[in-house]
């Protein structure tokens, strides 16, 4: 695995020792972590942060030519909302961790021309298959079941 969705994982667990859902992302460009964050739906009392909308949020202010040169990582496939920020920055690689727990758009945002990367990662998925079975209906109220 590479240090990157390692990131990823790092800020997952963050999010689940502050009692939130595991779920952890980071933006990469040029090499280098310009976003890091975690589901914070939860601790902040916030209908939109999801970790990909957080790690966005904490990137801060990027040009478009920014963007177009990042990857997104997420310890997840990512929902509707978050698909949609990417695509509408025009984000044009995305590393989910794992797809087993939960699957976004995945085929939407591939006919949009995005790279999607699926790891299949086995710690990604231990931590949502745990948490789900201990959480299930915070787990449904954050993705809107």
């Amino acid at each position: 695995m590479d240090i990157y969705m390692q990131a990823a994982i790092a800020e997952a667990r963050k999010g689940l020792e502050e009692g939130g859902i595991p779920i952890g992302s980071v933006l990469v460009i040029g090499g280098e972590i310009v976003g890091r964050g975690h589901n914070r739906r939860v601790q902040q009392g916030s209908a939109i942060l999801h970790a990909e909308m957080d790690c966005l949020e904490n990137a801060g202010r990027l040009s478009a030519a920014d963007y177009r040169q990042a990857t997104l990582y997420s310890t997840l496939s990512p929902c509707d909302m978050c698909s949609g920020a990417a695509l509408l920055y025009g984000i044009p690689r995305i590393v989910a961790g794992e797809n087993q727990t939960f699957q976004g758009p995945e085929a939407y945002i591939r006919s949009r021309g995005v790279e999607l990367l699926v790891l299949d990662d086995e710690e990604c998925v231990g931590l949502m298959r745990e948490f789900i079975a201990a959480q299930p209906a915070l787990w449904n109220e954050d993705i809107g079941v």
